[in-house]
């Protein structure tokens, strides 16, 4: 244990890690479930282990306020399925009443943001990011398993509406299903003010077979964007790994998470923490480190800090992905994908 004086310093400091990275970005998922069956994430659809306990409501605002002590502004809401949570809108309210955090964020499928949009921006979500990953209704459906193509787009229009800072739609490239979906993107952003993210797919440890059917190299749409007049942003410091592309007479932008990119682990920002509790440094790390036991009271504040400091200590400088090392991780719902 660290001395009293040395603990107090420690507990003001930015999480920092080894290689001078600082971390104010945190991926809170809140549940594993999710009502969709996407073919990358989880194409059999979510089965539960027993009767999984999630994170309560009291445990998310310790660990909400412990980050927030360490230098975490932003906070995403993530899944599974994040809004299959009956009290996400309490959630919500939960975060935004430390004023630490500067913004809140949620990634979803969209298929309740048609009815909730304007409730969830009222307890102060602000940013969203919705997974759209075709704007053809049948590759839509065959690829998430699910017939909510319109429901879902009338949830981006909610969105839109309710006054979001930013909306942004997330599409998972994929060879030979939505690869030809990019002009029909395009012209969607052109006059409706959104962001547009293209996911490159990652491989995990266990979807060798789908990775190599459908990894479509981001490198080669960024080319092809280059090619026809989009420029690339100065990038912001609290843009992480994405790279963002526009051009002036289009409203919308576009950005390329590509995760085999030389030097894609450089601005690292953010960590995660899964639905049950557990710390991961990486998106890719094995197993995660249990934060459970030091949420339960808001008097175990000064030891849960230490303990992500400690842990900050050990983050590697990149996620090995090149070296064909992809951790365990079954779907990336499972920790905030």
């Amino acid at each position: 244990m660290l001395s009293p004086p040395t603990l107090g310093k420690v507990i003001m400091s930015q999480l920092q890690d080894s290689f001078g990275r600082k971390f104010h970005y945190l991926r809170m998922s809140v549940t594993d479930v999710c009502n969709f069956k996407c073919s990358y994430c989880l194409p059999d659809g979510y089965h539960p282990e027993g009767k999984p306990k999630f994170l309560s409501l009291n445990e998310i605002e310790n660990l909400v306020s412990a980050f927030s002590q360490v230098g975490t502004q932003k906070i995403r809401i993530t899944g599974g399925e994040p809004t299959l949570r009956k009290d996400f809108t309490d959630i919500i309210r939960v975060i935004a009443d430390n004023p630490r955090i500067h913004t809140i964020a949620t990634t979803t499928n969209g298929y309740r943001l048609e009815k909730h949009a304007k409730e969830w921006f009222d307890a102060g979500l602000r940013r969203i990011n919705v997974s759209v990953d075709s704007l053809d209704p049948k590759m839509f459906y065959q690829i998430t398993g699910e017939n909510k193509f319109d429901e879902v787009m009338r949830g981006i229009d909610a969105a839109l509406s309710a006054g979001f800072e930013r909306v942004k739609i997330n599409a998972v490239l994929l060879k030979g299903l939505n690869d030809k979906d990019l002009p029909r993107f395009l012209h969607w952003i052109k006059h409706t003010p959104i962001d547009l993210r293209f996911i490159e797919l990652m491989e995990t440890g266990l979807g060798r077979e789908y990775f190599e059917a459908h990894h479509l190299a981001g490198a080669d749409i960024k080319a092809q964007l280059l090619a026809d007049g989009w420029q690339l942003d100065t990038p912001s410091a609290s843009d992480g790994p994405a790279q963002n592309f526009s051009r002036s007479d289009y409203q919308g932008r576009i950005g390329l998470i590509m995760p085999y990119a030389n030097n894609f682990c450089a601005t690292c920002n953010r960590l995660r923490v899964s639905a049950k509790g557990k710390l991961h440094l990486c998106l890719f790390t094995e197993s995660g480190v249990d934060l459970r036991d030091l949420l339960q009271h808001s008097s175990q504040q000064a030891e849960l800090i230490e303990r992500l400091h400690g842990q900050l200590a050990q983050k590697k400088e990149t996620h090995y992905l090149h070296q064909g090392i992809t951790g365990v991780t079954q779907h990336l719902a499972s920790i905030g994908g």
